[in-house]
C-alpha cells in the first residue's frame, strides 16, 4: 500500500511571555494522548496552509490570530505508522477573541521557560528553541513506537 503525505499546521500562540498550549486528552485513539502540543492540524483541500492555521487555532481555541510567520517546516515520515506527515510550523502573536474549550484537549498558557518541562514529544524539544529566533527552520524526525529514534535539523537566519 502506498504511502499518503499529510500536510498539516502547528501554531504556538504566544503572549505576554506564556505559549497556548493544548494539553491532549480528549479523544479516544489520539496519537498525541497525554502530550502537550500546540495548535493545529490537517489542511484540507484547496487550504493554504496559512487559511489552514488560522482555521485551525479557531476550532480549537477561539482566538482568531493575524499575520502569524511561518517559522518552520517539520517531515514526520511515518509519524502514525501509516503516512508521512509535512508540518508547516507558526508563531502567532497578533491575537484577538476569548479562549473557549476545545474538544481535543485542555488548553493553557504556560510560561515560555517551562515549555521543555511539559510531556512533550521528544523532537518538540529540539524545534522548539528555534520559534523566537527570527531565521526558519526545516528538520526531519523519525518516531518509531512513538519514540524519536532520529533527527536532523537545519537552520537559516
Amino acid at each position: 500500500m502506498r504511502k499518503k503525505f499529510i500536510a498539516a499546521t502547528l501554531c504556538y500562540v504566544k503572549n505576554k511571555g506564556k505559549t497556548l498550549m493544548l494539553f491532549r486528552n480528549k479523544r479516544k485513539n489520539d496519537i498525541h494522548e497525554g502530550k502537550y502540543n500546540g495548535l493545529g492540524g490537517k489542511m484540507e483541500s484547496g487550504e493554504t496552509p496559512l487559511e489552514c492555521v488560522k482555521r485551525e487555532v479557531f476550532e480549537e481555541s477561539g482566538l482568531k490570530i493575524k499575520n502569524p510567520p511561518l517559522k518552520g517546516l517539520l517531515i514526520f515520515p511515518d509519524f502514525d505508522g501509516k503516512n508521512d506527515w509535512m508540518v508547516f510550523v507558526f508563531v502567532a502573536k497578533k491575537i484577538s477573541g476569548k479562549l473557549r474549550k476545545c474538544s481535543e484537549g485542555d488548553l493553557t498558557w504556560v510560561k515560555d521557560n517551562k515549555l521543555l518541562s511539559l510531556n512533550l514529544w521528544e523532537g518538540d524539544k529540539v524545534f522548539l528553541k528555534y520559534l523566537d529566533k527570527k531565521g526558519f527552520f526545516s528538520g526531519v524526525f523519525y518516531y518509531r513506537n512513538k519514540k524519536l529514534i532520529s533527527h536532523k535539523m537545519e537552520y537559516r537566519d
